[in-house]
């Protein structure tokens, strides 16, 4: 989801690798040993939970989560949690937070954080609408007095402290004259509060007119004064209120106009964190890449993107564009993912893969050795495999991974690692039962395999047989060094990276699917001597069962299929693929979770009165064929839904406005006769859902223009007051055209991905250059410097980096000059960019500096 800024989208992402905890303060019960678990916050909003690691002070978590980031944030906080059992109860240890302009700090290396102290007094967010005034008032004596006057307008955002906000503010003048404090009304069930009501004070002693201009306060007086609001949330529990966040504003800010008007983020109060020693919490290691893009319109991209296009049909390939990308990346990896993505939106990606791969392999000597490297061709093919080939891994592999680990047998083979109460025989029976099942779904289901991937097959298997005509087994080594090696056994082995398991597998299944992975891994790879490509003796002797002819004509059978040219339609299969399921999500006080099950709460339209009574926990299916809820995760299996809505009965999917049912992440899916009102457990949890739910429904043609975004309550809508029930909508509905389930990409932004990459690496551009013009008037031996390159044509290649250069400066200027205006047009202070938003102050002051220095 894209924020608009006159047009340009600005993208926010995160990928995070949750590593390990260590030193975790020991549990005062007999075993001291804690069972916790990791929570991923945008501020305070969960939006990602790790599972439980049992008994221990140093919890291996080993997760890695993604999302695109649907609104603005300050901080990205860590929370470690400790699960009490026995008083069924979870309590905080600490938390990580680190702040939004921080974030670049950590980019992509593991860190070490050392966990802080939770308390009230130290977690808040939202942010205050306030305004102060200073006005003259003249006393019966005839002398002049300052008064000022505080308005509390209104706040956004405010925590919801168990279940529920009741908020009010209390005012207080800080310094020589200080005030009681004064307070609003309590406001109730909202977070965004609406106050506007006024408190004055007065701040000066009595003054002559002849000594005072008008507006004239003592500088000095006002250093030593501040206004100073609070928020709470009126509570009903003996312990009182619950401390929501402050601000203190120094009244020097009302200068010579008397006047300030501001929005404020609030802020912890000074002394609300305990003394904590540094290391007294342990520490969590974490892996943290934010990414912020802004995408111009696509008119903007257009030199740049037509000379990656253009890629497949230079000669030679290395002298093109996207080729120029991977040699200056660090990493192949960085210059895969984008290019991948764009090469799939326009559907030019199996002849670029196909122009790259035939000149690797004709740089080959070996066949052994072929696509065995880290080149951009195998990465980008890996890439590939990932964006559409992932629904094939779900129906292929995901059914017998959940078997797996909801089974929890013993398959450990390693007499060594064997516990005293396994049997060796029956351990390596139930692996070989495994074994077994898994390479006979991956060979049965050339069928199932995405079109695309079949096209890059062929097109490996015909560069491969071409290059090396004596070695007959090269046109199946060349598929399999990818189907086999590089998709279906990392899956197997890390299904959660997969989208599989939605975590991390215990340490026993994890074990067993690493044999698993091992075996298939060899017995796709066709080698000649299978056992010797085992270090293990155990695996050796265990490969020996599978020593058979069959196995071998299978995987032929196999690779020839998916690699073959004119293939069907994929569009033919009718077999559902499961998109997407439900998440947690509990009326009151926090997110309960039960092992891998997740539930949304759900709403039917139309009740006259609300109440939390009306929404109840389910579990939500979606597949390409329908949209169906269940009592809990158990009945999805065999039984019949609770309610299932065709595909073809979606009309529209939108969010619910927070004021409907005063809860926020709702969201409606409207049906022809009515409309079920859902909310997910978090803000990432509900755009994902609009999302998909969205794009798998674009080609039913009864799509809506126009819906409401409010709920009909009360007998009338929300939204627009209308009261008949069957009204037309009030707003234009969203979404465009209909896309690719499998293929959502946006090719502008990774246009502009690119362009950054370009950006990034500019100096290597000038050294490619340079490489180019010393292999064009000196052939010698290559100079040590321009080793790294590839630089089959340097002529082409040079002229190819002249038009890379000018594309990217001519993007540079465009970026550099909408940092000026948003610069000239932002107010801080303004709701966008409260006061106390450090990472716009920041930008501000390089703004400035950038001003000054091109003045």
């Amino acid at each position: 989801m894209a924020v608009e800024e006159e047009g340009l989208r600005v993208f926010q992402s995160v990928k995070i690798k949750i590593g390990e905890a260590k030193n975790l303060p020991p549990y005062s019960g007999p075993t001291r040993m804690r069972d916790s678990y990791c929570t991923v916050n945008l501020d305070q909003e969960e939006v990602f939970r790790t599972k439980i690691i049992e008994k221990s002070l140093c919890p291996f978590f080993g997760e890695d989560f993604y999302c695109e980031i649907p609104r603005s944030f300050r901080h990205l906080s860590f929370y470690i949690f400790d699960r009490d059992v026995f008083f069924r109860r979870e309590t905080i240890i600490g938390k990580v937070a680190v702040m939004k302009e921080d974030l670049q700090k950590y980019h992509g290396r593991d860190t070490w954080f050392q966990l802080q102290h939770v308390d009230a007094d130290s977690e808040v967010q939202g942010k205050v609408h306030m305004e102060m005034r200073l006005s003259e008032v003249i006393t019966d004596s005839g002398a002049l007095c300052h008064k000022l006057g505080i308005r509390v307008i209104e706040c956004q955002g405010l925590p919801i402290v168990n279940g529920q906000c009741d908020p009010y503010a209390t005012v207080s003048l800080l310094g020589p004259s200080r005030s009681e404090a004064k307070k609003t009304k309590v406001k109730r069930k909202t977070n965004n509060p609406q106050f506007d009501e006024v408190f004055f004070f007065e701040v000066t002693r009595p003054l002559s007119y002849t000594r005072r201009s008008h507006f004239d306060v003592e500088e000095e007086d006002l250093d030593k004064m501040a206004i100073r609001i609070d928020l709470w949330n009126a509570s009903n529990l003996k312990f009182g209120d619950e401390f929501l966040g402050e601000i203190r504003v120094s009244l020097k800010v009302l200068g010579q106009c008397g006047l300030h008007d501001a929005w404020y983020f609030l802020q912890p109060r000074d002394n609300g964190s305990k003394s904590v020693k540094p290391d007294e919490l342990g520490s969590l290691r974490l892996n943290i890449v934010y990414t912020e893009d802004h995408v111009f319109p696509s008119e903007y991209y257009s030199p740049l993107r037509d000379l990656l296009l253009n890629s497949a049909d230079v000669e030679p390939v290395s002298a093109s564009t996207a080729h120029v990308l991977g040699e200056v990346c660090r990493e192949k990896q960085e210059a895969a993912i984008p290019l991948v993505r764009l090469f799939l939106h326009y559907g030019k990606i199996v002849p670029f893969l196909s122009a790259i791969a035939s000149a690797e392999v004709n740089r080959t000597l070996d066949p052994n050795t072929i696509f065995r490297g880290n080149s951009l061709t195998s990465k980008c093919i890996d890439e590939t495999m990932k964006l559409a080939g992932m629904h094939y891994l779900q129906v292929t592999l995901k059914p017998i991974i959940d078997e797996i680990c909801e089974e929890h047998k013993p398959c450990e083979i390693d007499p060594v690692k064997l516990k005293e109460s396994e049997n060796l025989e029956t351990n390596r029976e139930n692996l070989r039962h495994y074994v077994d099942q898994i390479f006979t779904v991956i060979t049965k289901s050339g069928v199932s395999c995405p079109t695309v991937m079949c096209d890059i097959f062929f097109a490996l298997r015909e560069s491969a047989a071409k290059r090396f005509q004596v070695d007959l087994d090269v046109r199946y080594t060349a598929v399999s060094s990818f189907i086999f090696l590089r998709f279906f056994a990392p899956a197997i082995l890390s299904p959660n990276l997969f989208h599989l398991r939605p975590h991390h597998p215990d340490p026993q299944t994890s074990r067993t699917l690493t044999l698993i992975s091992k075996t298939i891994q060899t017995l796709g790879s066709l080698a000649k001597s299978k056992s010797a490509s085992f270090k293990e003796s155990y695996m050796a002797a265990f490969y020996d069962y599978f020593n058979d002819q069959k196995y071998a004509d299978a995987v032929k059978n196999f690779l020839d299929l998916i690699s073959s040219s004119g293939r069907w339609d994929q569009k033919s299969i009718e077999t559902p693929i499961m998109l997407k399921e439900g998440t947690v999500k509990l009326t009151v006080k926090k997110v309960e979770s039960k092992g891998s099950s997740r539930f949304m709460i759900k709403r039917a339209q139309g009740r006259k009165r609300f109440g939390m009574k009306n929404f109840k926990k389910r579990w939500f299916r979606l597949t390409n064929h329908e949209f169906t809820y269940h009592k809990n995760k158990g009945n999805t299996k065999g039984d019949h839904p609770l309610c299932s809505i065709p595909i073809e009965n979606i009309l529209a999917v939108e969010r619910l406005e927070e004021e409907s049912f005063k809860m926020k992440n709702m969201f409606q899916v409207i049906q022809p006769e009515r409309a079920l009102y859902i909310q997910a457990n978090n803000c990432v949890e509900a755009r994902d859902w609009i999302d998909i739910l969205t794009k798998v429904s674009q080609c039913n043609n009864k799509r809506l223009a126009t819906y409401h975004p409010s709920a009909y309550l009360n007998g009338h809508w929300l939204c627009c007051k209308v009261s008949a029930d069957n009204a037309p909508g009030c707003t234009p509905c969203t979404g465009g055209l209909p896309a690719n389930i499998q293929l959502d990409v946006d090719g502008d932004r990774e246009t502009e991905r690119i362009y950054s990459l370009f950006s990034t690496y500019m100096n290597k551009l000038e050294k490619m250059q340079e490489a180019c013009g010393s292999k064009s008037v000196y052939d010698g031996p290559e100079q040590e410097e321009y080793s790294s390159f590839v630089i089959d044509d340097p002529q082409e290649t040079y002229k190819t980096l002249k038009l890379i250069t000018s594309a990217v400066h001519r993007l540079e200027q465009e970026h550099a000059q909408y940092k000026r205006d948003k610069f000239k047009k932002t107010k801080y202070g303004s709701q966008e960019h409260p006061i106390g938003d450090k990472s716009f102050q920041c930008y501000i002051r390089q703004q400035s500096e950038c001003s000054t220095y091109s003045i």
